[in-house]
């Protein structure tokens, strides 16, 4: 059987007046904020005090918007009779946001855990100078930074937590039993 001509025009008519009738489900973005998925890509952080300023976030950046300027600083013997050690310090961490494609390769890159995605997203600014976020700047960001998710209940405890863990118990037990010792006049006052 051949199709009734104008068939095709009154479906899509029925389909217009069918959506024209429902409901808009359209968030109003400035009066309701979005629901985000947690792990959003949005503005990166800096944990200042986890950088050891190997450049590797730098390096690795296709865009090339990371910089970062430090110096070396001599740092003292740990031990008598130890050799002095350098390390870098860092003077200057700054990304360019207006440059930046997202793509997370120095977050992935970062050995030690200094930088983190924050799902914030609200950084516009009116002047392209001020996308260029110092290291005060981003380590604000890092406020903003979701907590990782959590362990499996059935997972084994990670041996970080179970070092640290012994090691306050220790300090715990050794701090208690200098505490139960009693104090006898004309000893160790020195």
């Amino acid at each position: 059987m051949a199709p009734i001509p104008g068939s095709g025009l009154a479906k899509g008519l029925a389909v217009t007046l069918r959506t024209m009738t429902r409901k808009t489900v359209t968030e109003q973005y400035p009066d309701t904020q979005p629901e985000l998925p947690p792990r959003t890509r949005g503005v990166i952080g800096l944990f200042e005090e986890n950088c050891t300023v190997c450049m590797l976030c730098a390096r690795e950046c296709p865009d090339w918007c990371i910089y970062i300027d430090s110096h070396k600083e001599t740092v003292p013997p740990a031990a008598p009779g130890g050799r002095e050690r350098s390390r870098n310090v860092l003077d200057r961490f700054a990304i360019d946001f207006s440059l930046c494609m997202y793509c997370g390769i120095c977050i992935e890159v970062c050995p030690f855990d200094a930088l983190f995605w924050s799902p914030e997203f609200e950084y516009a600014e009116t002047d392209i100078r001020e996308l260029t976020h110092e290291r005060d700047k981003l380590r604000e960001w890092m406020w903003t930074v979701p907590a990782p998710p959590a362990l499996d209940p059935g997972a084994e405890e990670p041996k970080e937590l179970a070092a640290a863990r012994k090691t306050a118990e220790k300090l715990a037990a050794t701090q208690q039993a200098e505490q139960a010792e009693p104090h006898r006049p004309g000893e160790g006052n020195a």
